[in-house]
């Protein structure tokens, strides 16, 4: 296949899910699946459509209890455009699919640099006639609330009529996610359909719960159709254009359906409904929204510019492309955070996690005003934290595991276990180190932009704030003189309580902990680089007291970290817990990445054994570097050897069922410096874990979007080990031969259009002549400063 299409032939309902996910079109405000226009939910099908940060929260009744939910609406459907021929009596035939009607030919193309997704499809229906439909359809990158499908029909060798009928359908569910549906999924209500002009018909409703205001607009025209029919209904759930047209052989006729789309959440309306209405009426024609649309991709694909030759450079551009369709420009004016599964589909309810950890890398050096405005989600929630962690009586802010509309938990307390259909309790909630994420990002998003301004105001809230928690939470421990931090889950889910306690809730979780004091460290350095006047305004209103301090300071250099056999204990104990048989468990089932759900259906527990669903303390390797680790790890006074890295790194190996797409990411991350042999294999496995959906059925789902935007990062920084801190690029090359050759421009602080290029034993950096200054490049070997309009190489020494 080209470089930048992504092709899928014939039509197979058991993959199409997949396909649909894959085949999503967005920009940042709403996305489409790419399910056929014809089609309904159901047989494979699945034509959501998700409006970026619009949700709706219903209760539902769950193993006899009332359970409250919060979840990504699915948005009525713009897409519907089916077709008939007429029958041999010139009655209406039947709707033709692709389940019921005989398919000659069907073909998607996913045009990545174009942002198009185009279908063929050839059938033959009653009669024996044959049909020609050739699509187009885009979601706008240019206007974000305009989407538009171009459908040309053709007869191949008969003269008659076709029936169209071009729709809004507001008769939709959330059913992406088949166990959810048990729960109430009906989140649209108050529905009113009608007409506005002989071109335009029109759908408005709201959410049940939220009361969210969805306007929808659609403007349908013809051409090449001698004397066409057009006729407009519109009732209850359901607004339409009904077209006769008549074909020829030589002769295509074009339908053209141009949608806008507006919620309540939108700036500068009075109503969606009349916004809708009025952006459809004005909406240019379908060669002219292509155009806008085209040019808007063109300025992305620059900003973005990645290489990468060969097929994984082929699959970086897809991931390129899914993450640009959820989080673009247009995510700048948008109160969102970053969704987990993108806008792509309704798994984890379209919450949002801790996976700005690795998105925000990539884009803070390519579109940093979007990163911003993710940080500004957080910013905006802060209060939400705040009071969280006042009700469990610890000082600071205690952000929420997963976070929906307004910043409250939306942690779910009881999840279903397919495999045995039981619900059992949920305690992820206790995954506190998304606080660190969360300081992560802010302080990453500074360093490279030079943003002082960002980290001295918001940045400063949330980080002292998350601060505050770490220092108020650890305790002192008299026995060993060492801070502590109990009751918690790291990042490996399996684990959340000991094997017996009926206490939720691990201790000393290194993962946490280390984080915890990266967090204390960089938080007083931020206090000591404050301006005074900021820092009296953060004394005044709270959110600093001097008298802390001293305890930070404390904190951070006596936080515990367990160890045991000459390794890095993933938390207090864990060496204690029976071993595996993992090698019999593999014969059995074969699949073993959800271990946990297996063996909780047979009456056992994760709890008991030395297993991880991934990357736990090895994410520890992923945020920082080796050097900057051992140097964590010497401020709490430890000694972080090469040796005891890798050992560490070995004995998790040995030990993790990858259960999370981010885990191969992060362990071909780790191993690409820790032991390079095998790192090419779980790099491999993190580009193909969506587009060969390795979890086998996820990604119909959506999306990991997440994993999606490590892999880009993982050529960034992982492999060029491209750090920004001190005022400077810091690059640190690691060998890997499968992906010896890769290039890419970033923006890093007031630069615009860095060159970074390694190729072999080779890297490059170039700083275009338009640039006002010079750059500070530090290598493990020498420390450079390159000037506007040159250009540098060097030879990489390789161990």
């Amino acid at each position: 296949m080209p470089e930048w299409t992504w092709e899928y032939t014939g039509y197979d309902p058991a993959t199409e899910g997949l396909r649909e996910a894959l085949c999503t079109l967005g920009n940042g405000y709403f996305a489409t699946r790419g399910a056929a226009p014809e089609s309904r939910a159901g047989q494979g099908h699945y034509p959501g459509t998700y409006a970026a940060g619009c949700y709706d929260r219903l209760v539902s009744t769950v193993a006899g209890r009332q359970v409250e939910n919060e979840d990504i609406v699915n948005l009525p459907n713009w897409l519907p455009l089916r077709f008939r021929l007429p029958a041999a009596d010139a009655a209406p035939g039947p709707w033709i699919t692709m389940e019921e009607t005989e398919v000659l030919e069907h073909r998607l193309v996913l045009r990545l640099r174009q942002g198009t997704l185009g279908r063929t499809l050839r059938c033959r229906a009653a009669g024996g006639r044959v049909l020609r439909v050739e699509q187009q359809r885009l979601v706008h990158m240019a206007d974000p609330h305009l989407a538009a499908l171009r459908t040309v029909f053709t007869a191949e060798g008969w003269t008659g009529r076709i029936d169209v009928e071009s729709a809004l359908d507001g008769d939709v569910v959330n059913a992406n996610v088949p166990r959810y549906r048990p729960l109430d999924r009906r989140h649209l209500t108050g529905f009113q359909a009608g007409t506005s002009d002989p071109e335009l018909v029109w759908l408005r409703c709201r959410t049940r719960g939220s009361g969210t205001g969805i306007g929808l607009a659609q403007r349908t025209t013809v051409s090449g159709s001698p004397a066409p029919s057009i006729t407009r209904e519109a009732s209850g759930h359901r607004a339409a254009h009904l077209l006769q047209l008549t074909l020829v052989p030589g002769r295509s006729v074009t339908v053209d359906k141009t949608v806008a789309l507006h919620t309540s959440h939108d700036r500068a309306i009075s109503d969606p409904f009349t916004a809708a209405v009025e952006r459809a009426a004005a909406a240019p024609d379908f060669p002219a929204l292509l155009r806008s649309h085209t040019a808007v991709w063109q300025q992305l694909w620059r900003r973005a510019d990645l290489y990468v030759p060969g097929e994984a450079g082929r699959v970086l551009r897809l991931h390129l492309f899914h993450v640009l369709q959820t989080l673009s420009p247009h995510t700048a004016d948008l109160d969102v955070g970053v969704p987990a599964r993108g806008l792509h589909g309704e798994a984890y309810r379209g919450h949002v996690f801790w996976d700005e950890l690795f998105v925000l890398p990539y884009l803070n050096l390519h579109f940093p005003e979007v990163s911003r405005a993710l940080l500004d989600y957080r910013h905006r929630r802060l209060p939400r934290a705040l009071a969280a962690a006042r009700r469990e009586g610890r000082a600071g802010a205690r952000y929420p595991w997963q976070s929906g509309s307004d910043g409250r938990d939306e942690t779910q307390t009881l999840h279903l276990n397919p495999v045995s259909g039981r619900w059992v309790p949920d305690h992820s909630r206790l995954q506190h180190h998304v606080n660190s994420a969360i300081a992560y990002n802010v302080w990453q998003y500074c360093q490279a932009t030079g943003d002082t301004g960002y980290l001295h105001t918001k940045g400063a809230e949330m980080l002292l704030s998350i601060a505050r928690f770490w220092a108020g939470g650890a305790v002192l421990d008299p026995a060993s003189g060492r801070y502590r931090i109990r009751g918690i889950v790291g990042p490996d889910e399996y684990h959340d309580a000991y094997p017996g306690t009926g206490r939720p809730g691990i201790d000393d979780n290194a993962y946490t902990n280390v984080t915890a004091a990266w967090v204390l460290t960089r938080a007083l350095e931020l206090v000591r680089g404050l301006p005074p006047r900021r820092r009296q305004e953060l004394f005044e209103r709270g959110i600093l007291d001097a008298t802390e301090l001293p305890r930070w300071e404390e904190v951070s250099r006596r936080l515990r970290v367990p160890f045991h056999r000459g390794v890095i204990s993933q938390f207090d104990g864990y060496g204690e817990l029976a071993e595996l048989d993992w090698a019999a468990y593999r014969a059995r089932y074969g699949e073993i990445r959800r271990l946990d759900r297996i063996l909780e259906a047979e009456g056992d527990s994760v709890n008991r054994y030395q297993a991880s669903k991934q990357a736990d303390v090895l994410m520890l390797g992923y945020l920082f570097s080796p050097a900057e680790l051992a140097a964590i790890f010497r401020r709490l006074d430890y000694r972080l050897t090469d040796d005891l890295w890798q050992r560490t790194v070995d004995y998790y190996l040995a030990r993790t069922s990858h259960g999370s797409t981010l885990s191969g990411l992060v362990h071909g991350w780790v191993l690409a410096r820790a032991r390079r042999a095998d790192a090419w294999r779980y790099c491999r496995e993190a580009l193909t874990e969506d587009v060969a959906d390795v979890q086998r059925g996820t990604t119909a789902e959506g999306i990991h979007l997440g994993a999606m935007a490590g892999t880009l990062d993982l050529v960034q920084r992982g492999l060029t080990g491209l750090e920004t801190r001190e005022d400077a690029l810091w690059l640190d090359p690691v060998e890997l031969p499968e992906l010896s050759e890769c290039g890419f421009t970033i923006r890093y602080q007031r630069h615009w259009g860095i060159g970074v290029r390694l190729s072999g034993d080779q890297l490059t950096i170039s700083v275009p002549d338009s640039e006002e200054s010079a750059i500070r490049v530090v290598l493990p070997d020498r420390t450079l400063t390159i000037r506007p309009g040159e250009t540098s190489s060097w030879a990489l020494r390789r161990p």
